[in-house]
């Protein structure tokens, strides 16, 4: 039966020849810095190519297919959309739960599989599971490292399209005909939508102008994954949620859920180790009122009992002999049950100060993600471009300081050269 938190998600972006350059520092690790990402730099070795780009760039092998004919570019804007990039992922614990890296790698295997169907396989540029994500709350919750396994796919979306003969030919009957069929990049052709939309009762939904109204097309690559993983032997997860525009948040989702149950768990903790806190104290009490039992003679040594205080005296020793170890527990108990609650009173304070903390940042971002998902996804792109500029930058900034450092090293290796010549000289001349 599949759980309710582990959800598929096959999430599509589109990208230009001018962005393309971000995602593939990302897809490829080839960034300095991952900390936003949570990247274990040690892992990046893991992760797995199931179609490896080599040392060629996305842009190149888009080329060396242009050129070679194998697609086409003919009539786009300098703009288009040349790349699909398709996220596949399901939450984290589900792979956990199954065999973690190595289940991971043939989930993702069969998910490439797949994508070939859409795609076919000489259009993928790259397909690459990325094994090196921590999750913080899950490695926390479980005690040991977790990672949240996911694959990074990117294609060109193409579609055939027939170059008819023009006015232009020489012969009038060639003219309207077929004369070469070509294989054209198209995002907007390849996703379009032929499904029906169908209303709560099944009838096909139109449009005020009478035009029939089609399911938007990522909703069928939705339930097209969601079945093919489950006939290949991959069950125990949930189709995405329709029209969900946060299905990749799911690692940040789970950290947030994950910090509110524990939050639960320690208040209850919190509430537990005080009622057992209370009670060991009255048993520490009662023991007090034991030890004050009678009247002491100061010169005799000797203690004097009432009738009523022997009774209660003997009664107790009774008790005691059956329940000497109960109560010796119990009263070491006490200073155990009082660290717990400190323990759990402190853990309590710092993750609901961290939790606060989190929720705040992640709340403007997730309310943007669900009423304006256009435009947290350009402030995202932005982001993404910032960064790209900035590792720009700072590898202009280093090999302008290597370029320098040689030049400086060529003028010494020069200078040492000429004072060899004149000394050479000098001694050839006496």
């Amino acid at each position: 039966m599949a759980s309710e938190n582990n959800m598929s998600c096959a999430r599509v972006k589109t990208y230009t020849a001018s962005k393309i350059g971000a995602i593939e520092r990302h897809n490829e690790r080839k960034n300095n810095d991952y900390g936003n990402v949570n990247v274990d730099p040690e892992r990046i070795p893991m992760n797995v190519h199931f179609k490896d780009p080599g040392d060629k760039s996305y842009m190149d092998i888009l080329l060396a297919m242009e050129e070679s004919g194998e697609i086409s570019r003919r009539g786009l804007k300098a703009d288009a959309v040349l790349f699909d990039e398709i996220v596949f992922d399901v939450n984290t614990m589900y792979f956990e739960t199954n065999g973690g890296y190595e289940y991971a790698k043939r989930f993702y295997q069969e998910a490439y599989r797949y994508a070939c169907s859409k795609y076919g396989e000489r259009n993928i540029v790259t397909a690459v599971m990325h094994a090196d994500e921590i999750n913080k709350a899950a490695t926390d919750e479980l005690g040991y490292p977790v990672y949240h396994y996911h694959m990074h796919l990117v294609a060109m979306p193409t579609v055939k399209k027939e170059i008819l003969w023009t006015k232009r030919c020489k012969d009038p009957k060639l003219i309207g005909t077929v004369k070469e069929t070509v294989t054209q990049i198209s995002h907007s052709k390849m996703w379009a939508s032929t499904e029906p939309l169908l209303d709560e009762n099944g009838k096909q939904v139109f449009r005020k102008n009478g035009k029939p109204k089609f399911r938007p097309s990522y909703s069928v690559l939705q339930d097209e994954f969601f079945l093919h993983m489950n006939e290949h032997g991959f069950v125990g997860f949930s189709r995405g949620k329709e029209g969900s525009t946060a299905e990749h948040l799911s690692s940040l989702e789970y950290q947030i859920r994950k910090d509110r149950e524990r939050l639960e768990q320690i208040q209850q903790n919190v509430k537990e180790a005080r009622h057992d806190f209370q009670f060991a104290e009255e048993i520490d009490k009662t023991l007090e009122e034991i030890d004050g039992t009678g009247k002491r003679n100061p010169l005799t040594k000797k203690v004097s009992l009432s009738e009523e205080e022997y009774d209660e005296l003997t009664a107790l020793a009774k008790e005691a002999v059956t329940g000497r170890e109960l109560i010796a527990d119990l009263s070491r108990s006490k200073e155990a049950y009082k660290r717990d609650a400190d323990y759990y009173e402190g853990c309590y304070s710092d993750l609901k100060r961290k939790y606060n903390s989190l929720k705040e940042k992640c709340k403007p971002f997730l309310d943007a993600l669900e009423h304006f998902p256009d435009v947290a996804r350009k402030f995202i792109e932005t982001v993404r471009d910032l960064f790209a500029k900035r590792d720009a930058a700072e590898k202009a900034e280093r090999e302008r300081i290597r370029a320098e450092k040689e030049k400086e090293a060529a003028a010494k290796k020069q200078a040492a050269m000429e004072r060899r010549k004149n000394r050479n000289r000098g001694n050839r001349e006496r």
